[in-house]
């Protein structure tokens, strides 16, 4: 289980033609300056970011694919399962679209009585699409939420986020991706303005010291593979315009902002949502461990998909999984803070369920092929102290 020190790091029917055919985009909106501010002037609730105000620290380990996310199926012994994992950075984010995939795979094996192996972001959302499929569902788990690695995640909409490497980025998997992105983007849409704001948008703001408000992506001379970047691409509709503001336009002093607009997940209500509508559609959920998949012919169900994530590298002894190391120091809420902040290689995520700071570093490679879930204080107070910066004197 993914480490934690305490009190101190994104519909019904399922198939590739329905997958395909929600792909219309929906207009989003900026958000207006507050209207105690001057024309063009952007005004912060303070944010009260100091080391004294962290809750917890925790550490999750994403699972990155060189060629992406797995999607096929197989068969093992008398079992045919639909793998669902390998996601990297966008496991919430693509996880409707993804699921929708693997529920079609199993369900036309004509099994109407399935297994989900895995809580986590897809193991939850294959689990409810099969039951609006018209599938008998139970999953099967270690540990569920909030102790699965999925409730550890940043929870933002970064749908191409470590997916793959540019060079397995192939028209095949550009059409898949984009069907997956459309889909999950759509789904969302219906979770807007449930109780307990499960999904919402916010502004989030890249802060530079120089007019160069761009994360860097390596440099002429980095020879290590490039990640794919699919967003502007693909889907470029779904994305609000950004918005620059020069010194004098907002109160950190003679630094540029850029803002731009996207979804956030409140993990805790969010997957609390998951569950309760599993189990009112008459989900089943039995605690188990499996450490080879031979122990999975013990389960009744023929048709399993396999949603354990980073755990298949284990139980599947899939090496191509990558290990890629997410930390987040967690903070007391601020219900009036409802935006995002990135500085100096470091994120700030204003999230109901408890203020995350990460440090993601100048590149996508900041944790790559890192297995280790310890805490590390000293990172999660850079991240909180680097924020704070911010409102020295704001």
């Amino acid at each position: 289980m993914p480490g934690i020190v305490r009190r101190r790091e994104l519909l019904a029917g399922v198939g590739a033609a329905l997958i395909v055919g929600a792909l219309q985009g929906c207009g989003v909106g900026l958000r207006e300056p507050p209207p105690n501010s001057s024309p063009g002037q952007l005004v912060f609730p303070r944010l009260r970011a100091s080391v004294d105000r962290i809750t917890r620290i925790t550490v999750c380990t994403r699972p990155f694919r060189a060629q992406g996310p797995r999607l096929d199926a197989e068969q093992i012994g008398r079992k045919i399962i639909v793998h669902n994992y390998g996601h990297g950075g966008s496991g919430w984010s693509l996880s409707w679209g993804s699921s929708a995939i693997a529920v079609q795979k199993a369900m036309a094996t004509g099994e109407r009585d399935i297994a989900v192996i895995g809580c986590g972001a897809l193991g939850l959302t294959s689990a409810i699409l099969l039951q609006r499929a018209g599938a008998q569902v139970t999953i099967y788990a270690k540990e569920l939420p909030p102790n699965v690695r999925s409730s550890l995640a940043t929870g933002l909409w970064t749908p191409d986020s470590r997916i793959c490497f540019e060079q397995h980025a192939t028209p095949a998997f550009k059409q898949t991706w984009q069907a997956m992105t459309r889909y999950s983007f759509q789904t969302y849409q219906t979770l807007l303005g449930l109780p307990g704001n499960p999904v919402e948008f916010i502004d989030t703001y890249t802060v530079s010291d120089n007019a160069d408000t761009e994360r860097r992506h390596g440099t002429a001379t980095d020879q290590r593979p490039k990640f794919a970047e699919l967003q502007r691409e693909l889907v470029s509709d779904l994305i609000p315009r950004s918005e620059e503001y020069g010194p004098g336009r907002h109160p950190f002093d003679q630094r540029y902002l850029r803002r731009n607009t996207l979804m956030m997940f409140n993990l805790v209500a969010y997957s609390r949502m998951l569950l309760s509508d599993f189990a009112v559609s008459g989900g089943k959920i039995e605690i188990a461990e499996f450490h080879t998949p031979a122990e999975l012919a013990a389960l009744r169900q023929k048709t399993l998909i396999n949603a354990t994530g980073y755990g298949s590298r284990a139980l599947f002894d899939d090496q191509s999984i990558t290990p890629v190391r997410g930390q987040l120091a967690r903070l007391i809420p601020q219900p009036e803070v409802n935006y995002g902040l990135f500085y100096k290689g470091v994120s700030f995520v204003p999230r109901r369920d408890g203020l995350v700071f990460q440090a993601v570093g100048e590149d996508d490679y900041y944790g790559f092929n890192d297995a280790t879930a310890d805490p590390d204080p000293a990172e999660a107070a850079l991240a909180v102290n680097t924020i704070a910066t911010l409102f020295n004197g704001a």
